[in-house]
């Protein structure tokens, strides 16, 4: 599959998102938050998966792992906020186009758009939306991603503690044939097929569980980062499944 990173304004970022890129003036609370990953409604996808975001003033930690993907593909991945948004994954009713599947765009009023990209390496910012070439390929359709100290600004910080942000593995086979192909086009970027970009999982983040995590709710210690992101990471692999996760040789063409 090339690799791309031409981005969509509609969907991936605007000039609207530059309070979110770089780091704020104020203090964000600190909390950690985890998400379910499920189905995308209209999508098709048999997939299912966890994510966990950690934050400590403008920096958090991401694990996530997820199974039934399209396996040996890339999956961009994606935390989307927007103030305007519902916070919510995207219903059968935002297909507006009425064609029974739901793209990227038509997830938008759900979701928002992209506020950080979950490359493997390299740039974190809605720039690298589509770098295909940085993201999780799901050997075996499984997908595994941990990263640490990622900078985001106070106002983003707030609306993971606050609920209001989700996490969007995209990559969908509508077709059934084991990769991403068809007729038609992604309105992110008309180089790739709708397949590619598709949302195929999405979980909303809210306060992690009580018992060995923080809440959130204030007046409780945040584990140390480094410990909670390998933390998370063991039991998140381990609730998809042993082995071995192997990665596609990252060429970085931001």
């Amino acid at each position: 599959m090339r690799t791309t990173t031409k981005i969509a304004t509609v969907a991936l970022g605007s000039a609207a998102l530059l309070p979110f890129l770089g780091a704020g003036i104020a203090q964000a609370a600190d909390g950690s938050t985890m998400a379910t990953l499920r189905p995308v409604a209209l999508n098709g996808v048999d997939a299912s998966g966890t994510a966990m975001v950690t934050v400590k003033g403008t920096k958090i930690d991401v694990t996530m792992a997820a199974t039934g993907l399209l396996k040996d593909s890339p999956h961009a991945a994606h935390i989307h906020f927007g103030a305007d948004a519902r916070h919510e994954c995207p219903k059968a009713s935002d297909d507006k186009s009425g064609d029974g599947t739901l793209t990227t765009t038509e997830g938008g009023p759900a979701y928002g758009p992209v506020v950080v990209s979950l490359t493997k390496t390299g740039d974190t910012s809605p720039k690298s939306g589509l770098a295909v070439d940085r993201f999780d390929t799901a050997p075996g359709g499984k997908f595994s991603y941990e990263r640490g100290s990622i900078t985001v600004s106070s106002e983003l910080a707030q609306a993971v503690t606050d609920g209001q942000a989700v996490v969007v593995v995209h990559g969908v086979d509508h077709n059934g044939n084991g990769k991403y192909d068809g007729a038609t086009k992604s309105d992110l970027d008309p180089k790739l097929p709708t397949e590619a970009t598709d949302p195929a999982i999405c979980g909303v983040l809210n306060a992690a569980p009580a018992g060995g995590m923080d809440t959130g709710a204030g007046g409780t210690s945040t584990p140390n980062n480094e410990g909670m992101l390998l933390l998370g990471g063991g039991l998140l692999i381990a609730a998809v499944g042993s082995g071995a996760f192997t990665a596609r040789k990252a060429r970085n063409r931001v």
